[in-house]
């Protein structure tokens, strides 16, 4: 499956969620991250979709205002933190991530944000503004599975 492209998996008879794991594990792959999550922005919370890598995080569903996923969300924009000990927002989702990069997917009209793709790593300083590049474009690849939502 990694051979296909976005959209030939956007375009399958899928369920969503099936969708969702190819795609968290596509970009995984392509970025060599260590787990990649696929979420929902809904009007008070944060849900996850599907991930790719060791397993459910601990947090499957928080509050929209809360962790770096929350940060991203309310400032509208990719959150990098290269050294999760040294950020109070980060909600613990394995005991051996280091780095966390948090891209939000908006809506069709570029306005409204309705879901985020969570990288991260297991090493400490993994993100840069090349993965923020790399991610924002998967975002923009992948909107349309948020939008039969």
């Amino acid at each position: 499956m990694e051979h296909l492209s976005f959209s030939e998996i956007l375009e399958q008879d899928r369920k969503r969620q099936e969708k969702a794991k190819l795609v968290a594990d596509k970009i995984r792959t392509a970025g060599k991250y260590a787990w990649v999550g696929l979420y929902d922005v809904k009007e008070k919370e944060i849900t996850i979709i599907s991930c790719s890598g060791k397993s459910e995080p601990a947090f499957t569903a928080f509050p929209k205002d809360k962790g770096l996923n929350g940060r991203a969300v309310m400032k509208k924009q990719t959150v990098i933190v290269n050294d999760i000990t040294k950020d109070e927002d980060y909600l613990l989702t394995f005991t051996n991530t280091q780095s966390e990069i948090i891209v939000p997917v908006f809506a069709a009209g570029g306005q409204e944000i309705v879901g985020t793709i969570d990288a991260e790593s297991e090493t400490k300083n993994a993100f840069s503004e090349k993965d923020a590049a790399f991610l924002e474009d998967c975002a923009k690849l992948v909107q349309s599975l948020w939008n039969s939502n």
